[in-house]
């Protein structure tokens, strides 16, 4: 993160509902400006986080997705509309969050995120936010950032289901993303498109996942790092698990 920088007489005006907030204050608020996130897919969970990350002040965001928009997208990626159809999600999207505050930085990176590119595209990140739609590329993410030891915000949806996690691996008593999941990369998988998704369920979980970017790098209440939340709409029910550090995954073997 850099040196956080004075906010000026506009960001104490635009930014007034948090700073009033004693967990977050001024001080929150410039290393809010000063931080750098890297959010990897721009759909419907990256959506909305990305809306809420600039609508917080964040000072600089890189967006890394290689999709473009789809009809079908704007059920529930609401940071697109009609006249983005057919054009890349990340330039869409930087154009959708320049118009939120133009003072935040966007990166965008019409790239597929892969083993072999992510640690390059994770670089000088202070939290990663993960709303890719597959297994492998959740594993990659998963792997450089705890390799980095950059602090990794995971989201998921599926009809009207929804899960969240942090991970910081690298502390001695907290999992990694491997110690949840395992090493398969291969397992079957269901797209949304097969299955659906109720829209404004991923709005919820990108937004719990923005507000969870927002704790890593200005930390209030109690830390969510070795927890994962559980949302159910059908049975209107938020259940909390306990994630264990697996002593037998292959990150924490000596060697």
């Amino acid at each position: 993160m850099s040196d956080p920088t004075p906010l000026s007489d506009a960001d104490l005006t635009r930014f007034a509902r948090h700073i009033v907030l004693k967990e977050i204050g001024g001080v929150g608020q410039a290393r809010l400006r000063a931080s750098h996130v890297v959010v990897i897919g721009a759909g419907g969970i990256g959506s909305p986080a990305l809306q809420y990350l600039a609508a917080a002040g964040i000072g600089r965001i890189t967006i890394v997705d290689d999709d473009a928009v789809d009809l079908s997208n704007l059920q529930r990626q609401t940071v697109f509309g009609m006249t983005d159809i057919g054009n890349g999600k990340v330039d869409a999207a930087a154009a959708a969050l320049a118009r939120i505050d133009p003072a935040v930085t966007i990166v965008p990176q019409a790239v597929r995120i892969e083993a072999s590119n992510a640690a390059e595209l994770l670089a000088g990140a202070d939290v990663v936010l993960d709303g890719s739609d597959n297994f492998a590329t959740r594993l990659a993410v998963a792997d450089a950032a705890l390799a980095a030891r950059i602090p990794l915000i995971s989201a998921a949806v599926a009809q009207f289901e929804g899960q969240l996690a942090v991970y910081r691996g690298w502390e001695a008593d907290k999992p990694c993303y491997r110690c949840f999941v395992g090493d398969d990369p291969d397992r079957p998988e269901v797209s949304c498109a097969e299955i659906g998704v109720l829209g404004a369920m991923a709005g919820v979980m990108g937004s719990l996942a923005a507000l969870e970017v927002v704790r890593a790098i200005v930390p209030f209440g109690e830390d969510p790092a070795g927890k994962l939340l559980l949302a159910d709409a059908l049975a209107f029910r938020f259940r909390t698990l306990s994630l264990p550090k697996d002593p037998g995954c292959r990150c924490h073997k000596p060697g």
